[in-house]
């Protein structure tokens, strides 16, 4: 499937703002890795791909879970949609789109929660979902002007406000997040020390 059948197929499937949303990830992704090293084209298609099962019914995100087979952690699961649409989203593309290269399916994977050693690929997904054109929130200016000096201090800035938020509303917080956050501030404080 090329880049031109993905988004009609993207504008077929997904509402107005969120289609909006993914073509901003993905150009942003795509300028995000021209300045970090990742591989440009990777970047824009996962970008664009990264809402795919973001619309799904809950119930059905639910029923996709288990027919894939998705061996998916009880954070994941108990917080169903805000969560589960990524790695539903990231099997969906393999199963339904035939996209199988696995740095993209990673990046779908963990653009919400985050992991621990990202590969630069996921951390450019992860921030562009977060500071893409369309987005307005208080932070974002912020963020975007921390994207243009440190890739590790802007995805630290965005899993710090998205920790926040997720205790500020009572959710239960994905243990991928924390780890994240742990190994951003190991590798900053290393790279501080000269190491």
């Amino acid at each position: 499937m090329n880049l031109d059948q993905c988004r009609a197929l993207l504008k077929k499937r997904l509402s107005v703002d969120l289609y909006r949303h993914t073509l901003g990830v993905a150009e942003t992704a795509a300028d995000l890795a021209l300045t970090y090293g990742a591989d440009r084209d990777k970047a824009y298609l996962a970008g664009l791909l990264h809402d795919y099962a973001k619309e799904l019914e809950p119930a059905l995100l639910q029923q996709k879970a288990k027919e894939l087979q998705l061996s998916l952690d009880p954070v994941t699961l108990s917080e169903g949609h805000k969560l589960l649409h990524a790695p539903v989203g990231a099997a969906l593309i393999r199963e339904e789109l035939g996209i199988v290269d696995p740095e993209i399916s990673s990046a779908i994977f963990y653009h919400t929660t985050g992991r621990a050693g990202m590969s630069v690929l996921e951390k450019v997904v992860y921030l562009a979902d977060f500071i893409e054109p369309n987005r307005d929130f208080a932070a974002v200016g912020r963020l975007r002007e921390l994207s243009r000096s440190s890739l590790d201090q802007a995805v630290l800035a965005a899993v710090d406000l998205t920790i926040t938020l997720v205790l500020q509303r009572g959710l239960m917080l994905h243990p991928d997040s924390v780890a994240l956050r742990n190994d951003l501030i190991a590798r900053i404080r290393k790279q501080g020390n000269g190491g």
